[in-house]
């Protein structure tokens, strides 16, 4: 792996963030900045902490770290989506995104196991 968009987990959390921005705006206005943003901003963490992870991956410890984050930050896009979705705010079922989210947050899991049993800092 030469980079971290090199990784699939980083490129599944990139697609679906993308996917939560585009659902996000369909909120009625009221909910734009509300749960609108929470989801979308809990969404890119995802990427965004695998990214940086793996920016420190010299250090095995810190890139765990931050993709036990990233795990937290899926969970919380998770709940975000199902609150989102019980509120019927929106029109279209959310549960392939839900599901989508719950697949990455055990590939990530995996990833981690991986990297606990097979790191080299010297990537």
């Amino acid at each position: 792996m030469k980079s971290y968009k090199d990784l699939e987990i980083y490129q599944i959390a990139y697609r679906l963030a993308k996917e939560v921005h585009a659902m996000s705006m369909t909120l009625p206005k009221y909910e734009l900045f509300e749960n609108g943003s929470q989801v979308r901003r809990a969404s890119r963490r995802i990427k965004d902490t695998i990214a940086e992870g793996y920016g420190r991956g010299r250090y095995k410890d810190d890139f765990i770290k931050y993709l036990v984050y990233a795990i937290a930050s899926c969970d919380e896009t998770t709940s975000h989506l199902n609150m989102i979705s019980d509120l019927h705010f929106i029109n279209t079922p959310l549960t392939e995104l839900i599901n989508e989210y719950e697949i990455l947050g055990k590939k990530l899991n995996k990833f981690i196991q991986w990297v606990e049993d097979n790191w080299n800092a010297n990537k």
